[in-house]
């Protein structure tokens, strides 16, 4: 056993420098020098929150929630002990460089009752009864002549980058649908209450309608129309409440909460939009966790190209045996009842009936899948932060459209009002203008909280982490 050591790390000194298969290189992958949504974005605040992103949004409510999901979301939970199970997978491939070293210790009786000293025995009635005892420590140390194991090694810390990516992927997934599903919860509150305000003009008007319809200046249609006014408007209002639940039972699931354990207060506004942030692509391909998983799969799979080529050439295998053995326990471990042995032994594999060139072709076959994955998922960055972009220049217009439009209803209603109680328009003139003005109120609490999730969408394309 001795000699084993000096001579292992002597023949792995002497081969470190050799692995099979081809040293790893990032693919080439589209990355251009602007977005073509180009366009001047508002700069963000120097206290603009990094990790915690949704902060940027200001609601307590909200952050309260992503923290929940932090720590109680399941499918992160998955995501966490996978990422444990790969660094668990590297820990073993490392083992494989170093020796095994086992030790044994026996105890056997034998009998022989066939021969003793060359001749048979007569009726096969006697015999030799033999015992012996033994005590060993064996070493293996397979010699990476070829760089299979630092291969193997490679494609495990790899792998498990790509893990730990998966996580960060997921961590931030689950936060932007939390915060979609929250904005959309409180657009739904805004529009409840908005409604709220209308429902109370409309029994107002209904009131105001009986009593001329019974004063005999008003006709019995002007009295039907404002009931079905409030009714359609009271439907509405239910059918919001519905949707609602619908969302809190969602951000209650990404929480990891029951729906029943969760209880989410009616708001009367949204979350405030925060700036823009600028992003570059080559920004963008650094922080996106997706892409930088799908990049480690290549580097893990350029890896296996040379565990395979490794396959072609000679296994070397050290070993070495040290122990006593004696017919009894007694002084075993005395020097003439000891024994050893130490030598190299080298394997190879003649023929496989093409085994070995299938699997070096699959192993080509994976990394030229894992670079189209890693392409792939640099154009679904690109084309997600073109989206978001075009989504919050686009908004930011059609919200001061909608603004507009909706004073504009909010007047017209009014004047409308006062000429119907003047008695100058019909009272389907009022219906008309209080459901333009619901429905304007509608689209600009609706185009508000598409600019929210636009802003959310960008936060996610670009990482969760908003750029300077």
């Amino acid at each position: 056993m001795s000699r084993l050591v000096p001579l292992s790390l002597g023949v792995t000194a002497l081969l470190a420098g050799c692995a099979a298969g081809p040293n790893y290189h990032r693919p080439e992958a589209a990355a251009p020098a602007a977005f073509k949504e180009a366009w001047l974005p508002a700069e963000p605040g120097d206290d603009l929150p990094r990790g915690l992103w949704w902060k940027a949004y200001g609601d307590p409510v909200l952050d309260d929630l992503e923290a929940s999901a932090e720590h109680s979301n399941q499918t992160l939970a998955q995501a966490e002990a996978a990422y444990r199970a790969a660094l668990a997978a590297v820990t073993g491939s490392r083992a494989g460089l170093f020796p095994t070293v086992t030790a044994n210790a026996s105890s056997t009786k034998s009998y022989n009752g066939a021969a003793v000293g060359g001749a048979v025995l007569s009726g096969g009635t006697s015999g030799v009864t033999t015992k012996q005892d033994r005590v060993s420590v064996t070493a293996d140390w397979e010699i990476d002549l070829w760089g299979r194991l630092r291969r193997q090694l490679e494609a495990s810390k790899s792998s498990a980058q790509a893990s730990a990516s998966d996580l960060a992927a997921a961590r931030l997934s689950i936060a932007a649908n939390l915060a979609q599903d929250y904005v959309q919860m409180r657009a739904l509150d805004v529009q409840r209450d908005n409604l709220a305000r209308n429902l109370v003009g409309y029994r107002r008007s209904l009131e105001i309608t009986q009593n001329r319809y019974k004063a005999g200046v008003a006709a019995s249609t002007d009295v039907t129309q404002a009931e079905a006014t409030l009714a359609q408007a009271e439907a509405q209002d239910l059918d919001l409440s519905v949707q609602r639940a619908t969302l809190e039972h969602a951000i209650a699931t990404l929480a990891g909460k029951a729906p029943e354990d969760l209880a989410i207060a009616a708001a009367t506004a949204l979350p405030s939009l925060p700036a823009v942030p600028k992003v570059m692509p080559s920004t963008l391909l650094q922080r996106r966790p997706d892409v930088a998983a799908a990049e480690r799969r290549v580097q893990a799979a350029n890896a296996q190209i040379g565990v395979a080529r490794a396959a072609y050439f000679p296994d070397l295998t050290l070993g070495g045996t040290d122990g006593y053995q004696k017919s009894s326990w007694t002084n075993i471990f005395n020097a003439p009842y000891r024994f050893w042995s130490v030598g190299p032994a080298l394997a190879a594999t003649l023929f496989d009936g093409g085994a070995h060139y299938a699997q070096n072709k699959t192993a080509e076959a994976n990394y030229n899948g894992a670079v189209a994955a890693y392409r792939q998922s640099v154009l679904t960055a690109l084309e997600d932060a073109e989206d978001a972009l075009a989504a919050l220049h686009g908004l930011e217009a059609e919200e001061a459209a909608a603004t507009r439009a909706s004073v504009a209803a909010a007047n017209t209603l009014r004047v409308t009002e006062n000429q119907y109680r003047a008695g100058t328009v019909s009272y389907l003139n009022v219906v008309i203008a209080e459901s333009t003005s619901l429905s304007a109120d509608t689209t600009l609490i609706g185009v508000r909280s598409r600019r929210l999730l636009a802003h959310i969408a960008l936060l996610k394309a670009m990482g969760g982490e908003p750029t300077q």
